[in-house]
């Protein structure tokens, strides 16, 4: 494998590497370009960020491009969580660089965003980070493929769980941008459908903020029973924290809660907290495959919903890609999703499923509790199941959503 370097525009955020057969690129072989933009140094980082870059490379690898007639090249950015930026560099990538591809995107702001460039440049977008079910609602388009989450399933799994048991008012602290929003509003759907209400909620500046001591203190004085947290990565981390701190009595609805913020938390401070993961390394026999050839690339680390999702997403792709010829996939990303939503997924991350017309990914979703310290045995043995959601459940009815592709 050889990798090379070379930087783009907003100061060196993004490089390449070239997979295929050896040291040196085979003269003439035909070459797939993916494009893997992700936070690799803001609140999402841990949770998709270079591990996802690993997987991506990890689903190249084992494909077995080198024997298919292809070459592969990884290019991987920073977006920095903001739209302007992720913006730039998917142009920049699909104009001057050729990348046919672009995976991952853990921001819904950048994601939405990208999702319009995908389709104007007639490329294919696998996201798997970004959560906001408007990609397969409003915003669907023929170019995009929503692969692992979305606020609709957490909000499903862990609100309609959490209501159902007991929590029946509800105060969310919220990120202030497309994915906040969205999952709050998909909770509080759930939370009504229930019986429940929401008597108060607070917005904060993403990204950015640190200290989410005043917005806890509006939640205790609220009276509700749950704390809806609204938000991920290392926000989610300090909001847990310091609800512990503060003494907060309320129930924790950590809505996207990942393993890597389990590690970050701690069992003692974590176990307890009831989430919603689509993928969890110890699942199955296939998870647990993946999971232990992917971790010697991460330092031991166990991979992420994300960035099992990526894996996924990369090699769906490269087997349609495959069969329907390396020309034809650069050519027409729209063909080449159609394609893809035509052939049936199967990987050892998600097992068998779809892709629907409007771009979900179905598979089922897994309702997970974490562990006390005296039930682990050992790092990263973090979840005990709860209650699974069947794939044709876990996701919002196609006829729900809006996506202008969907036939009524």
């Amino acid at each position: 494998m050889k990798i090379s370097r070379r930087g783009v525009a907003l100061g060196g955020l993004a490089s390449a590497a070239v997979l295929g057969a050896g040291t040196t690129r085979a003269q003439g072989k035909p070459m797939l370009k993916i494009g893997c933009l992700t936070d690799m140094s803001g609140p999402y980082k841990e949770l998709a960020g270079p591990g996802a870059i690993a997987a991506a490379k990890q689903a190249i690898e084992e494909f077995g491009v080198s024997g298919k007639g292809f070459d592969v090249e990884v290019l991987f950015a920073d977006h920095q969580n903001k739209p302007d930026v992720g913006t730039t560099v998917a142009r920049q990538w699909f104009d001057r660089d050729g990348v046919d591809m672009l995976v991952e995107v853990a921001n819904s702001g950048v994601g939405l965003a990208v999702a319009n460039i995908a389709k104007e440049k007639n490329k294919v977008y696998l996201n798997t980070g970004a959560a906001t079910s408007d990609l397969t609602g409003p915003a669907c388009n023929a170019n995009t493929v929503h692969w692992v989450y979305d606020t609709y399933m957490l909000a499903k799994s862990t609100g309609g769980a959490m209501v159902t048991a007991g929590g029946d008012s509800w105060f969310f602290i919220t990120a202030d941008y497309a994915f906040g929003k969205a999952l709050q509003r998909d909770t509080t759907a759930f939370v009504n459908e229930k019986g429940g209400k929401v008597v108060g909620s607070v917005a904060y500046p993403f990204p950015g903020t640190t200290d989410f001591s005043s917005y806890l203190i509006q939640a205790q004085a609220s009276g509700a029973k749950v704390l809806g947290l609204a938000n991920a990565g290392t926000d989610l981390i300090n909001a847990i924290k310091q609800s512990k701190e503060f003494g907060i009595k309320m129930r924790l609805a950590g809505l996207l809660l990942f393993l890597t913020d389990v590690h970050s938390l701690g069992l003692d401070v974590a176990q307890g907290i009831v989430l919603t993961d689509s993928f969890y390394w110890d699942m199955n026999d296939r998870s647990r495959a993946f999971s232990n050839r992917y971790s010697p690339r991460m330092n031991g680390a166990r991979p992420t919903m994300i960035q099992a999702g990526v894996y996924s997403a990369t090699m769906h792709y490269l087997k349609v890609a495959s069969a329907m010829g390396i020309a034809q996939a650069k050519a027409d990303g729209a063909a080449t999703i159609a394609r893809m939503k035509a052939a049936p997924t199967d990987d050892d991350c998600f097992g068998p499923g779809s892709i629907r017309e409007d771009g979900r990914k179905i598979h089922p979703s897994y309702l997970w509790e974490v562990k006390k310290p005296s039930e682990s045995k050992g790092p990263w043995d973090y979840y005990k199941p709860v209650a699974t959601t069947p794939a044709g459940e876990a996701f919002r009815p196609l006829d729900k959503g809006g996506c202008p592709l969907v036939k009524s």
